[in-house]
């Protein structure tokens, strides 16, 4: 390991450990107490088999774009780490933003990505922002369930969560 990606990493895991927030809503509590149920399937693969009102569990990570969280809004970008690579994860890269995968090829960034999403009851996205809830932070590991939303093609998957667990960061 480079000098470099030692830095990363240990800026990394201390960013996520100071920063870890709880959740203000009652919804977004319950979503992150509740554990992710059977077994996550590729990105890659979940967009051309999910359909909308269908339960799955996907794994991956918070990457693909230069911002994978919508500010005030329970949003966020996962990618398939099968099929997409984090800059930083390339010996030698110095990329200053690894989660906007600006490395990967643009056709296999927009097969290897999903947009999570939190809503409530009525079914509109939670105003509360979910960057740094419970350590969620860019490039972070995740695993989510949840139903596929109305709307959701092979073009975009779009999963409405019911369940978020984000892993610990893996050591090199």
């Amino acid at each position: 390991m480079k000098p470099t990606q030692l830095i990363t990493c240990c800026l990394v895991l201390a960013t996520s450990v100071l920063s870890a927030e709880e959740p203000k809503s009652e919804v977004l509590k319950k979503v992150f107490a509740t554990a992710p149920s059977g077994k996550p399937a590729a990105i890659h693969k979940a967009r051309t088999t999910a359909k909308p009102g269908e339960t799955i569990t996907l794994k991956g990570r918070v990457m693909g774009n230069l911002k994978p969280f919508v500010d005030g809004r329970s949003i966020f970008i996962l990618g398939d780490p099968e099929t997409l690579k984090a800059c930083s994860d390339i010996p030698g890269d110095a990329c200053e933003t690894p989660w906007d995968n600006c490395c990967d090829d643009p056709e296999a960034l927009k097969q290897g990505t999903a947009t999570i999403q939190v809503i409530d009851a009525k079914g509109r996205v939670l105003k509360e922002g979910i960057e740094n809830v419970n350590g969620l932070q860019k490039l972070s590991y995740v695993t989510v369930s949840g139903t596929v939303a109305p709307g959701s093609s092979d073009k975009l998957l779009l999963l409405n969560a019911d369940a978020i667990q984000v892993e610990e960061p893996k050591k090199k």
